[in-house]
């Protein structure tokens, strides 16, 4: 399957919406949470594309002052999954993140997600209480960026 993966903008606004609500039914943020991380300076935005049609995104949200990056979203369409568009999105989206580590949360039920995390050497490091809005715990998961020999 091809498909590219290239920088999102406020022109994605709708797509982004519709992917949201698709992925994230109970949990689809807000529009205006959707124009911020599709216009914020501070985060790295980039959607997959094919033939046209959004159909992954993720955001990194760049904490300088913090020294972190958290992953504040990602999502693949269901008919695409299992493809490595989410692994591609994660990889691309960690090669722009400036600081050695980068943080994610994910729904402790979501054993799908959190074996990707785990091959792409996150760990857990926490867990969030009553994180969701349905009162599901959110698993804190890590990864340091630092390349070896730098």
């Amino acid at each position: 399957m091809e498909y590219v993966i290239e920088a999102a903008n406020w022109r994605d606004l709708n797509a982004l919406r519709q992917l949201e609500q698709v992925c994230f039914p109970q949990d689809a943020w807000p529009i205006w949470d959707l124009v911020a991380v599709l216009t914020l300076p501070t985060v790295v935005h980039l959607k997959a594309v094919q033939n046209g049609k959004m159909i992954g995104f993720i955001a990194g949200d760049i904490r300088r002052n913090e020294n972190i990056s958290w992953i504040a979203t990602v999502g693949v369409l269901p008919d695409y999954r299992q493809q490595g568009i989410g692994k591609a999105l994660m990889e691309a989206c960690e090669a722009r993140l400036p600081t050695p580590t980068v943080r994610l949360c994910v729904r402790i039920s979501n054993s799908g997600a959190i074996r990707l995390y785990q091959r792409l050497g996150y760990s857990r490091v926490g867990i969030w209480s009553k994180y969701y809005q349905d009162g599901e715990d959110a698993l804190v998961m890590e990864k340091s960026l630092l390349k070896s020999g730098l």
